[in-house]
């Protein structure tokens, strides 16, 4: 059921995959990258992609919570600084999943001013806060990445009562 409208957006691994690659490529233009921050937990999987294809070993993370569960949207809390701030992030990736209202972008540019603000997807209120993003998505869809969705097994209509 979505969360915050009837909308959803379902993202496969292969599409994740495909426009991860896809902004590996932007960014490979605007670089050399120093490293990446990964804004867990969404960021993670794109970073690790971008790290490979990019040809990036450094990689920290900052850990931001702004949802109370997976539907009430909260106060932004740091669980984690980032590490990598000196100089304000310069030369640095930050990657996150999905920008969606930008409450969590601001807080990390708050920490990295410097850095460059990456994400695969965003909505039309974080959209500004990014500089570089592959996909638009509608502010009131839900999105369902695959790390937080599961296949399950569905019986064959045949054995259904």
């Amino acid at each position: 059921m979505p969360h915050h409208s009837e909308k959803a957006l379902s993202v496969t691994w292969q599409e994740v995959h495909r426009d991860a690659r896809e902004l590996a490529r932007r960014l490979k233009k605007k670089g050399p990258w120093q490293g990446i921050v990964a804004i867990t937990r969404g960021g993670l999987v794109p970073a690790a992609i971008l790290a490979r294809e990019l040809n990036i070993r450094l990689i920290d993370t900052v850990c931001v919570t702004s949802y109370e569960n997976e539907s009430n949207q909260t106060a932004v809390t740091v669980l984690k600084p980032v590490i990598a701030a000196e100089d304000g992030g310069r030369g640095w990736l930050v990657v996150d999943d999905l920008v969606d209202t930008g409450k969590t972008a601001k807080e990390v540019r708050a920490m990295l001013p410097n850095a460059h603000f990456a994400t695969i997807y965003a909505k039309p209120q974080g959209r500004p806060l990014t500089d570089t993003t592959i996909g638009e998505v509608p502010q009131d869809v839900w999105v369902y990445f695959p790390w937080d969705t599961a296949p399950l097994f569905i019986k064959p209509i045949s054995e259904e009562e």
